[in-house]
């Protein structure tokens, strides 16, 4: 091993550390104190109903573990955003489940707890997965719900995905395992099933407080909305249970029973783990963003057998497109390349920008994948588009259109991988977040902006500079310095993945040795929606 190889694998298994500690922190949720005040009630935590839950709980694909990170700290902050999702097996069913974390402000919902709950839906959706709500939440967060209640994308969203999930025939099954209220009653009612713990759930539009307040009617919660009034009077719930364990065990029996789905059918054969070794990866991957380096290499740490057939490998070489295996499953790669390549002219050209000839290739590299009803993986560590005089007169902007024509109208799963760099319209030709990659997730080593905090603070520098000389002052070249240094700083905290993951940017933050394991089961839970359209392009420039 070189030296340079023991110098990122130090460096990767260093940030890989701190993932993992970050992540146990999340995992606390509310911390120790409100974990054993809840178990006190007879409760299991979101966390454990969902270890109870599924076949495997290390076979569970979390989504959105940092959400809502560092944000609301006015209010003491709301980790994972208040609620647990993610996908994982049922008697050997793959679904979302969505678990309401009560010891996170008695599970309220934030604004970033709607986009993660409409998250889990829309994986639910896209996928045909059932989905399993764990219901424990105490309503919107009332200082906040000009934030959460009336818009297109807020609390009422999950509502109308409900029914429109219903009628597409997506199983949705719901235990109400707390407090269930106002409008948050409508998601378990509107399941299919709807079960509920005795002695723990109630589910009312309005509690007690709220019904003396406006109609003067004195009642308890247990008998204004509990299991036994409505499984005995009201028929609201379906089954009531003595406890956590009761109806998860239910949930599992239901499950056991579904018929089978229906067949996206892509192409799996015996999987094969890569050749080379899979933690190679830290080794290949430089924590610095200044050392180049071929992401060939980083491909063949994760194709099974290491086997990769690339598709115009001599053309158009600072994006890798090619063929291959991942834990069985075919796949079309997109890449982008870091080594510094001599194009076809001879022309030097770097690594990770996009240039007219990449963009070509990977834009009929997609096309072909559709053609083939082969999923796609995006392994984003690009720059951006190439700019200047030379790539404007080639028509950089028609082909890097072209490319991002073909990722927008692809009709085959896509995920996306990104490793180092997303910069500006490179994360979009990448398939970034807005072009519906089935799955996203980020390496501890990535960066998600218009472009470097470098780039960005000396044009922001730039600007200030003019804006002075513009009033008649002329800055030193040590506040030019201090400036800069304050611009960079704040750029860089928001270029970090936390910082994406936090927003859902991005689906988490995974150890590089997880990226087989979340492509397989990405493209698992995809093979439940069968493709029912072609691929249509509409309008390109030539």
């Amino acid at each position: 091993m070189s030296i340079q190889f023991n110098k990122n694998e130090d460096a990767n298994k260093q940030l890989v550390y701190r993932l993992n500690e970050h992540l146990k922190k999340v995992k606390l949720g509310g911390g120790e104190k409100k974990i054993a005040s809840h178990r006190k009630k007879g409760k299991l935590t979101a966390r454990e109903r969902i270890d109870y839950l599924i076949d495997d709980p290390n076979d569970f694909l979390e989504v959105g573990a940092f959400a809502a990170e560092e944000m609301y700290q006015e209010v003491g902050g709301c980790p994972s955003a208040g609620v647990v999702i993610g996908i994982g097996k049922i008697s050997d069913r793959q679904c979302v489940i969505v678990a309401n974390d009560a010891t996170v402000k008695a599970g309220a919902w934030f604004p970033m707890t709607a986009k993660k709950n409409l998250r889990a839906q829309e994986i639910s959706m896209e996928n045909k997965l059932p989905i399993v709500y764990l219901v424990d939440s105490a309503g919107v967060f009332l200082p906040m719900q000009d934030e959460i209640f009336p818009d297109k994308e807020h609390f009422g969203r999950q509502f109308r995905n409900n029914a429109v999930m219903s009628s597409k025939g997506i199983v949705q099954i719901a235990a109400i395992m707390g407090n269930c209220v106002a409008g948050g009653a409508y998601l378990p009612i509107m399941a299919d099933e709807a079960l509920i713990v005795d002695g723990t759930g109630s589910v009312f539009l309005a509690g007690s407080y709220l019904v003396k307040s406006a109609i003067g009617e004195n009642i308890d919660n247990e008998t204004l909305g509990g299991a036994s009034t409505h499984c005995e009077i009201s028929g609201v719930t379906d089954n009531k249970f003595d406890n956590d364990e009761a109806a998860l065990d239910a949930i599992k029996k239901i499950f056991d029973k579904m018929g089978n789905p229906e067949n996206a059918g892509f192409n799996r054969s015996e999987s094969k783990p890569p050749q080379k070794d899979l933690k190679d990866i830290y080794g290949e991957f430089p924590a610095d963003r200044g050392i180049r380096y071929d992401m060939v290499e980083i491909i063949r740490c994760l194709t099974d057998n290491s086997d990769f057939d690339q598709y115009k490998e001599l053309y158009g070489k600072t994006i890798v497109c090619g063929y291959g295996r991942i834990d069985g499953w075919s796949v079309g790669i997109v890449a982008n390349q870091r080594k510094v390549v001599k194009s076809r002219t001879g022309e030097l050209q770097m690594g990770g920008v996009i240039y007219s000839d990449s963009a070509d290739k990977a834009a009929r590299f997609i096309m072909n994948c559709n053609q083939r009803k082969i999923p796609l993986v995006f392994l984003h560590d690009v720059n951006g588009f190439m700019v200047g005089s030379r790539a404007e007169h080639r028509g950089i902007i028609k082909d890097g259109a072209k490319m991002v024509n073909a990722v927008s109208n692809s009709v085959v799963p896509k995920f996306s991988i990104i490793l180092g760099s997303s910069y500006g319209a490179g994360n979009y030709a990448m398939c970034g977040k807005a072009y519906d990659p089935r799955l996203i997730f980020a390496w501890p080593t990535a960066e998600i902006a218009v472009m470097s905090g470098e780039s960005a603070a000396g044009t922001l520098l730039q600007i200030e500079v003019a804006s002075a000389k513009a009033k008649g002052k002329e800055l030193t070249e040590e506040e030019k310095q201090a400036q800069l240094k304050k611009i960079e700083d704040v750029y860089n905290e928001k270029l970090s993945p936390y910082y994406a993951a936090s927003r859902l940017w991005v689906d988490g933050i995974i150890d590089p040795i997880e990226t087989r394991s979340v492509i397989s089961k990405g493209i698992e839970m995809a093979n439940h929606a069968p493709i029912e359209e072609r691929m249509n392009v509409g309008v390109i420039q030539t």
